[in-house]
């Protein structure tokens, strides 16, 4: 088996989270289908980044039936109380350290990776590719294949962190080996991604 020399990452539930103990039960239920095992097509779409932020905002009205105003002002917070996963942050730092290359492979809306880009772990990554900026979404094959060929990645080489585990077999089916990270327990995920790579 080939040595893991590219290690990618995605963003929402690996790298970046919502602390639930800083929000009120209501907020936490307006965004309760991040954690259903498909989200609504609504919201696929904005990471596409085929609709707008206003059309989200509509949408997420719509589906919390709820008037505008509460859904803009919920959307806002919620990119706006992403933080750093501790653990996570810290074994990427580890990594850079022992020269494996890093990138994220996210499906992420333009407001989120605009605001997440600015974060300090943010600086190790090596490359990205997001689905908003490529119209397309995981766990389709071609954004893997795009990331693949545009930092001239060798497969066998790479493994895909993902707390989805529909997109890390998408990344075993692409020839990457895939770890399926538990969004619950970060620090358990990490301390075995250190076995594995440290």
């Amino acid at each position: 088996m080939e040595k893991i020399k590219n290690v990618v990452f995605d963003l929402g539930g690996v790298v970046f989270a919502r602390d639930p103990r800083k929000f009120e039960p209501e907020f936490i239920k307006f965004f309760s289908y991040i954690n259903l095992p498909e989200m609504p097509h609504f919201w696929e779409e904005y990471d596409r980044g085929v609709v707008s932020y206003d059309e989200t905002i509509e949408a997420l009205a719509a589906y919390n039936a709820c008037d505008r105003e509460l859904a803009e002002k919920n959307l806002k917070h919620s990119i706006l109380m992403q933080e750093e996963i501790p653990a996570t942050k810290s074994l990427i730092a580890e990594l850079k350290a022992a020269n494996y290359k890093l990138y994220v492979l996210s499906n992420m809306s333009l407001e989120f990776i605009e605001f997440l880009r600015q974060k300090e772990v943010y600086r190790h990554f090596d490359g990205e590719v997001v689905s908003c900026v490529e119209h397309v979404v995981k766990p389709d094959a071609e954004i893997y294949r795009r990331l693949e060929s545009r930092y001239g990645l060798n497969p066998a080489e790479t493994l895909f962190v993902d707390d989805r585990p529909k997109n890390t077999e998408a990344a075993r089916a692409c020839g990457w080996r895939g770890f399926d990270f538990d969004h619950h327990n970060p620090e358990d995920s990490c301390a075995r991604l250190r076995e594995m790579l440290l």
